[in-house]
This record gives C-alpha cells, structure tokens and sequence, in this order.
C-alpha cells in the first residue's frame, strides 16, 4: 500500500467515494446497490459481507478512532427497528455476526489467528455467560451515542493498550472496563507490538 499513511487514507476513500454504481452485464441493480445509496456511505457496501470487516483494519495502524466511528454509524445506520432496519442478506448469520460482536466492542478480522481486533462496545455493560461458570464482563458506564470512541481500556483492572484480544483473554473470562469519549485520542501513540497480526510484520 506504500505505507501506514496510504493505508489509512485508501481506507478512507472508501467513504468518500460517490455512491454511484455501474451495472456492468446486469440488467438492473441488485438490492445491495440501493441499499449502499440509502446507507450514503459512499462505496462501503455493508449489505455484501466481503467489506465487512473493513471498518476494523484501521486498527491495525495508528488511527484507530476512525474505524470506531464508523463502526458505530454502521451499527447506528444499518442495524434499527424500522422496516429498512437490517442491510443486506443474512448469508449463514454473518451480518447478525457482525452485529454481536461489534456491539460487544471487538471482530475476528482474521480467523487464522487467535485475535479479535478492538472497536467500540454499544452498551454500558454486558455479561456473557460462557462454559465452565466463566464469565465475560464488559464494562463501559460512559457509553452513549456521542460517547464513541475509547479513551483507555483496562482488563481484569489492569490498562491495557494493545488493539487486540485473544481467544484465550475472552474465554478465560474477564472484566473489560472502557473508558469511553466524546472525541478521540488523536494524540495517543500506538505501539507496533501493541498491532494485530498481519503478514506485513513479517516482512520487518
């Protein structure tokens, strides 16, 4: 991508974009079309699940607060109680997926390692009951809908600052306390040993 900057401004392209689409050999738009329109997203089709889990590759760079942001409007935009209230095809649960885990505050970017990638909770607190009495406990009292973005993270009462959590972290049971804002951190340093895999680290 030539780079963290071009990576992160190629990921904002995206919504920039205009929403325009262009039918090739179809005889007229599929419903995923209109409903990337209606969601004024630019070309972020969240209605077709191969984009979804884009939002959540700005966590693996410095700017984690702008995938936060829009994984809250797409949480907000798309997913409501009215009749055009869920986006997209269910294709085997994987945009109500999406929404779970979202809400919860992190995504399984890459199912080949063992790391779920950070976003923003919706709630102030949810528990997960999980086998063996454990329990996942996820805090974040600050919440609300201008209350987006994460100022800290602390699990099991210790700060944590890496963009991920294991499987091992979630199923072992834990506490996650969010401290939530109005405005992001534009100022925090992110670590390099504190990123996602990705198969560019291994080129280092």
């Amino acid at each position: 991508m030539g780079g963290e900057r071009a990576f992160v401004n190629k990921l904002g392209t995206i919504f920039a974009l205009s929403t325009r689409f262009g039918l090739g050999g179809r005889r007229g738009p599929i419903h995923e079309m209109r409903e990337m329109q209606v969601a004024n997203m630019g070309q972020y089709a969240h209605g077709k699940q191969p984009i979804q889990h884009m939002t959540y590759l700005y966590g693996y760079s410095n700017e984690p607060w702008k995938g936060q942001y829009w994984i809250r409007e797409t949480m907000d935009r798309l997913y409501h109680a009215g009749p055009d209230g869920y986006c997209g095809d269910e294709d085997n649960g994987q945009t109500s997926a999406w929404y779970v885990f979202s809400a919860l505050g992190f995504y399984p970017v890459c199912p080949g390692t063992d790391q779920y990638v950070l976003g923003t909770p919706l709630f102030k607190h949810v528990r997960v009951q999980l086998a063996k009495d454990r329990i996942l406990d996820i805090q974040a009292p600050e919440n609300g809908p201008a209350n987006r973005y994460i100022k800290q993270l602390a699990v099991n009462g210790a700060a944590y600052t890496k963009a991920f959590l294991t499987h091992n972290q979630l199923m072992d049971g834990a506490t996650l306390l969010f401290t939530m804002s109005d405005q992001p951190d534009t100022d925090r340093p992110v670590q390099q040993t504190d990123l996602p895999y990705s198969l560019s680290m291994d080129e280092r």
